[in-house]
């Protein structure tokens, strides 16, 4: 996953993939945990190696608040009113905006946009 980052080939990944880096390892850190590893707004701030992530993998591995893809589907499934793997989109923007780690208005959006088709 660190290679597919690292666009150059110089054994460095821009800082600012540091939470896409730690998603394509099938971790599912928090906004909250990522905040402690000083991810920069912009891109080309900041570049990291190969060693500084591996105790950013360890850390984020070892926690246990971080929920799983099949723990995201089992709560999802909830709202699987008519058991055919679709959900109200309205529900769907009620959960990302009030449950757990709440998105932003605009997060929320983004994620609508992606996952609801018009």
């Amino acid at each position: 996953a660190f290679d597919v980052y690292d666009f150059e080939g110089k054994g460095t990944v821009d800082a600012y993939y540091i939470k896409d880096l730690l998603r394509a390892v099938n971790l599912n850190p928090t906004n909250k945990k990522l905040e402690a590893f000083d991810v920069p707004a912009k891109k080309g701030e900041r570049t990291i190696k190969l060693d500084e992530v591996i105790p950013m993998f360890a850390t984020i591995k070892k926690d246990k608040d971080c929920g799983s893809y099949d723990d995201f589907v089992e709560v999802l499934k909830l709202y699987d009113k008519e058991e055919n793997g679709t959900m109200m989109s309205n529900e769907l923007e009620y959960v990302l905006m009030n449950l757990g780690e709440m998105l932003t208005k605009e997060d929320t959006m983004l994620v609508m946009k992606e996952c609801c088709p018009p």
